[in-house]
């Protein structure tokens, strides 16, 4: 099937609904800021205590991660939680669309960092994670120094058909998250490239390794990448402030990085994630099953 008629596939009445709620949050994306936070507080409680989306998921995340939490206090940073993921929506959309003036405050902080991994020739890896921050970060990021980035395609192919070009936009170059000759072309090249390893899936670059103390399918194969490359390993977290500002900051590239122990690569990348992500716990993605099919011997805890 060519291009032509995959896009007018787009256009079924089965996809409509899909249109119709980007439609609504394009326009939502006009709303000031001030009035985005409000409608994403009043979205954020329905979907925890009505819609209940996830909730169990997102409970037993906190649970495993942070047992010396009473349950209150989990119960109160999973709703948190929940207003992050919808203020997220409306990130995601100004992020996809907004001008520049329309986009909140924002301040990076280490970009010498970024500047010195490029200096050594062989290419960046924007070392990331899963934030609800993530898209808008991203297009700060981009909007500061020319970046490239990993994608996956969501299933919704409305979404995923906007997404592709909005990342194409934004980044330079855009590669396919199972693109491995594409983002080892992109570091060769000198690129920094933005990449997040912390939802892993069973594959041959994957082990079982603690997160947050506990057991989690880890993705080991940035040492293999940054092996084949040479490519400075710089972290970068996008935070959002009690002040409704955000700060970008990229960390001191990886010094021993990689080593001859992928394992022990892939564990300290998840201590450092560990390490922002306690900066501002209700950020993170925790509706993700961050500790699903671990195989037998581990618990099913979903």
């Amino acid at each position: 099937m060519n291009r032509a008629s995959d896009l007018s596939r787009l256009w079924l009445p089965q996809y409509w609904p899909a249109w119709l709620g980007l439609g609504i949050f394009r326009l939502a994306d006009k709303l000031p800021w001030e009035e985005k936070r409000f409608i994403a507080r009043g979205l954020g409680w329905l979907a925890f205590h009505v819609v209940r989306i996830r909730r169990h998921v997102v409970l037993t995340n906190l649970r495993l991660c942070f047992p010396e939490k009473t349950e209150t206090e989990t119960r109160a940073l999973a709703r948190a939680h929940y207003d992050s993921l919808a203020l997220g929506l409306f990130e995601v959309c100004a992020g996809w669309w907004a001008p520049n003036a329309a986009l909140p405050p924002h301040r990076v902080v280490g970009l010498e960092h970024l500047n010195a991994g490029l200096a050594r020739g062989n290419g960046v890896i924007l070392l990331t994670a899963h934030f609800t921050t993530l898209e808008i970060g991203g297009r700060f990021m981009s909007e500061t120094h020319r970046m490239g980035g990993l994608y996956r395609d969501p299933n919704n192919p409305v979404i995923a058909h906007l997404m592709r070009g909005q990342r194409a936009r934004h980044m330079s170059p855009a590669v396919h998250f199972d693109d491995l000759r594409g983002l080892v072309r992109a570091l060769r090249a000198n690129s920094a490239i933005w990449y997040a390893p912390d939802q892993g899936k069973r594959s041959k670059s994957s082990e079982i390794l603690p997160f947050f103390g506990v057991p989690a399918i880890t993705n080991t194969a940035t040492s293999k990448i940054a092996g084949m490359t040479g490519a400075a390993i710089v972290p970068f977290f996008a935070k959002r402030e009690t002040d409704h500002s955000y700060t970008l900051a990229l960390l001191p590239a990886l010094e021993n990085f990689p080593t001859t122990d992928a394992a022990a690569d892939a564990v300290r990348i998840n201590r450092l994630i560990e390490e922002h992500v306690r900066l501002a716990p209700e950020q993170y993605f925790w509706v993700h099953k961050r500790f699903k099919a671990r195989g037998p011997g581990y618990p099913e805890v979903y």
